[in-house]
């Protein structure tokens, strides 16, 4: 029976069909349904890990145990998996181990545009790239088989419209694959030297089987039908093209490395024209020139930056597309927004208010870079934050009083620990900001370690933030409520004020938790309202402004009492009229 399933569902959909055992992420879009979708089965090990070095780290040991393994991530998070990704392909591994990394093509979530095909290259790792969600469960499975005949972690690449996206396939039954024995094997698993050298040989020799088995795989196929125009393409960009041009010969990429060159170079023979279609960087139009093989367009038409379409292929052929819908009046702009009752608007209020220097980081509180507050100077990576506050004030130590940082209790969790650290350890000046909102927020609401739940929502003893800094060596501890701004200024004030390191615990839960119980709607006084719009210096959703006075939306209002804080007439409160 076929079924409509999202891709990152039937990745996970593949992995328990595959037999896969043991599964470890860190949260991040669009990669993160997978290993969710994959904690519904009872026969998956499924877990949250502090970050993805830890995640792949984790599943690499699972699977050198003889379990099939697996771990999902974004492309930055590939990033921050680097160092045992690239070991591993010397190491090997015992059972399966699939890596799935997703990019995001038009940063719809994220801070850059990077493209992970470079990863499988440098990393000499074999990449598939599914282009609808059937493949993404038949990928999932093939990476598995790949991965224990080559010996070798197996790259699935996604991208935001493949993982985001649903269409039909069919759901098999799972595969009952035992633990694979363990053992002993020093000179394959201790990377030391000696032992390295000769497993670099056997990395070459496994790349050398690859390329021939890339050649004949059937997941790399040629499609012909005119030969007028051939396109070669892969993963969303496939479909983009049958779309646009369904008369069209294609080359359909599915191992995007290594590539299988002469399969393509036999295709090129056949058309007249042969265009390569990939979004972000020209990995394929590099290789296929390289090659010897005659290109006719790539990156000269299609662009080095964002998505493409179908209308933008056509346009970019030099074909027209369909004409859109023309509506009689401008759509309003929607840029996203920190919720109604959001526990990081007050603190980003204070700071704004306050002027002061924010380095900030990657979470929901990232929005406090958006005006009306406008309140973050910088946002690099996770955990940038507290390394480039103590960078800042070293070399400006008259900003120290002046300049903060932000970060989320996820992200503190992920890599801002060894941020602290290295704060306390250099004895630097720093006032730190942990925003714990008890949850991972940006992506959904996930566990984190210092919630004290795991991802399959069974207890576990929850990490204490203000222990951790005590362990580091802070002596100078605090939590306030993000909603008392008063409280809030008077910390920082005298947090900002001494030659030590310290750090302010801004504790609320996130207002979108299901056990959090909201107050009632706050109303404007319109008779005491002088519309000098104050409240709307918040930016939050529930405040409008009609007839020069401000109007609280009482169906997303959550009374949150912060535009009763900054009127400075009393026109905002419970009850009145």
């Amino acid at each position: 029976m076929k079924t409509l399933m999202l891709g990152n569902a039937a990745v996970a959909r593949g992995l328990y069909e595959a037999g896969c055992r043991f599964v470890s992420s860190y949260p991040g879009t669009p990669s993160t349904e997978i290993t969710e979708q994959a904690a519904g089965y009872d026969e998956i090990y499924c877990e949250w890990a502090p970050n993805e070095k830890v995640a792949l780290e984790s599943a690499l040991g699972a699977a050198i145990a003889g379990a099939r393994s697996f771990c999902a991530m974004k492309h930055v998070g590939l990033n921050v998996a680097a160092d045992p990704l690239f070991t591993s392909a010397y190491t090997g591994v015992n059972a399966a181990l699939v890596v799935a990394v997703a990019d995001d093509p038009g940063m719809h979530s994220s801070q850059n545009e990077q493209d992970s095909r470079h990863y499988a290259m440098a990393a000499k790792l074999p990449m598939l790239e599914p282009s609808d969600s059937e493949e993404c469960r038949d990928f999932a499975v093939l990476a598995n088989e790949l991965s224990e005949r080559f010996d070798t972690p197996v790259l699935l690449r996604t991208a935001t419209r493949v993982a985001h996206s649903q269409s039909l396939l069919e759901t098999h039954e799972r595969r009952d694959v035992p633990l694979k024995p363990y053992e002993k094997n020093p000179a394959k698993y201790v990377m030391s030297p000696g032992n390295a050298i000769p497993r670099h040989a056997d990395v070459e020799k496994r790349l050398a089987e690859l390329a021939a088995y890339s050649e004949t795989a059937e997941i790399n196929r040629a499609e012909l039908r005119s030969r007028e125009i051939g396109f070669v393409a892969s993963g969303v960009c496939y479909q983009y093209v049958r779309e646009a041009f369904p008369e069209a010969s294609v080359f359909k990429i599915g191992m995007s490395y290594p590539l299988p060159i002469q399969a393509i170079a036999r295709f090129a023979a056949q058309v007249d024209k042969l265009i390569v279609v990939e979004e972000l960087d020209p990995v394929f139009e590099t290789a296929l020139r390289a090659a010897g093989i005659r290109v006719s367009g790539g990156k000269n038409l299609f662009g080095l930056l964002g998505e493409l379409s179908q209308s933008k292929i056509l346009q970019a052929m030099g074909a027209s597309a369909p004409a859109g819908k023309v509506f009689g009046e401008a759509l309003p702009q929607r840029p996203p927004v920190m919720c109604a009752g959001c526990p990081h608007r007050g603190l980003f209020a204070v700071l704004s208010r306050m002027k002061l220097t924010v380095l900030g980081d990657i979470g929901c509180y990232t929005l406090g870079a958006a005006k009306p507050l406008a309140a973050l100077d910088t946002t690099v990576c996770m955990g940038a934050s507290i390394s480039a506050l103590h960078g800042f004030t070293t070399v400006r130590p008259e900003e120290a009083g002046k300049t903060v940082a932000v970060i989320g209790d996820s992200t503190f969790m992920h890599s801002g620990i060894t941020g602290v650290v290295n704060v306390a350890y250099n004895k630097g000046i720093s006032t730190i900001l942990v925003l714990d909102n008890a949850i991972t927020g940006m992506t959904g609401h996930q566990q984190n370690p210092t919630t004290g739940l795991t991802l399959k929502n069974q207890p576990t003893p929850p990490i204490r933030i203000e222990k951790v800094l005590e362990g580091i060596g802070i002596r100078r501890v605090r939590v306030v409520d993000p909603n008392d701004m008063a409280a809030l200024e008077q910390a920082l004030r005298e947090e900002l004020a001494v030659a030590e390191p310290s750090v302010i615990i801004s504790r609320r839960p996130c207002a979108l938790l299901k056990y959090v119980k909201h107050k009632p709607a706050l109303i404007v006084d319109s008779a005491r309202c002088r519309g000098c719009k104050q409240c709307m210096r918040l930016g939050c959703p529930a405040i409008r402004f009609e007839d020069h006075k401000a109007i609280i939306d009482s169906t997303q209002c959550v009374g949150c009492g912060l535009c009763a804080q900054t009127c400075g007439f009393g026109a905002i409160g419970e009850g009145k009229a």
